[in-house]
């Protein structure tokens, strides 16, 4: 039972407020760490189910203040495709095991930083011509895949907006959009799959107060704590589980 099993709070309290950090103060793409996390202590299943219900209540704490603010045709496109990679993870999921799901976990948390270190390496924008529509169709796939296997869709979402020049508030409200639908659908598999339980739903209620704690830190803290500092902790947070869950899949 995991409600009388103080190791996972020790570890679920904290991830679960990251998340809402995250979400809440600094975009949505590193609250997938969360997961991450959980999967040190939980099968891949369990922790992706945990967060998945915890992380619609946070897309729903934040989607009032940019709504109707989104792309529509950039968000239709990312959607087109999201849907069918969530299909295309579902498929994935049910042709492996779990240590096959916790090396890709870890693998997209490496590669996670190392996009991000690219970011600030390379010169020039992401991308010298916006994107076009096949393209934000393609990468819309790769945000569905990634997002199911270990809600990890940020990065390629971001890649082909910021293709697309949106403002700051356009940018976030597309993202909050696109991760808020695609969460919805991914209950579907999950439920089919069977990655729920009572267990689970009675620790996600214990648990949805610190989603909401954290996104109410998260509002705060984006003026008090620079962008830079807090990536830096994700990072080595990001590096040092992703590391642990390639070991001890492939071990």
């Amino acid at each position: 039972m995991l409600l009388s099993d103080p190791v996972f709070f020790a570890f679920a309290i904290p991830a679960v407020v990251f998340a809402g950090v995250s979400k809440g103060g600094f975009g949505s793409g590193a609250a997938f760490a969360s997961a991450t996390i959980l999967a040190l202590i939980l099968d891949p299943g369990q922790a992706l189910a945990l967060m998945l219900p915890l992380l619609m209540v946070i897309d729903l704490a934040s989607l009032r203040p940019y709504w109707k603010k989104w792309r529509k045709a950039e968000a239709a496109l990312l959607l087109a495709g999201g849907v069918p990679g969530v299909l295309l993870g579902a498929l994935l999921y049910r042709a492996v095991d779990a240590d096959v799901i916790r090396v890709l976990i870890g693998a997209v948390a490496l590669a996670f930083v190392g996009w991000h270190v690219w970011q600030r390496v390379r010169p020039g924008p992401i991308a010298k011509t916006a994107l076009g529509p096949g393209a934000g169709v393609a990468f819309g796939v790769g945000v569905g895949f990634a997002s199911f296997v270990s809600h990890a869709g940020g990065p390629p979402a971001a890649v082909f907006l910021l293709s697309r020049n949106p403002g700051k508030m356009e940018y976030q409200a597309t993202t909050v959009l696109v991760f808020w639908l695609l969460n919805i659908v991914k209950f579907v598999p999950y439920a089919y799959l069977g990655f729920f339980s009572l267990d689970m739903a009675a620790a996600g209620l214990v648990l949805a107060p610190f989603a909401l704690l954290g996104t109410w830190i998260g509002v705060r803290a984006h003026r008090a704590i620079s962008e830079r500092l807090f990536f830096g902790l994700t990072y080595v947070l990001l590096l040092t589980t992703g590391t642990k869950l390639i070991w001890d899949g492939l071990s």
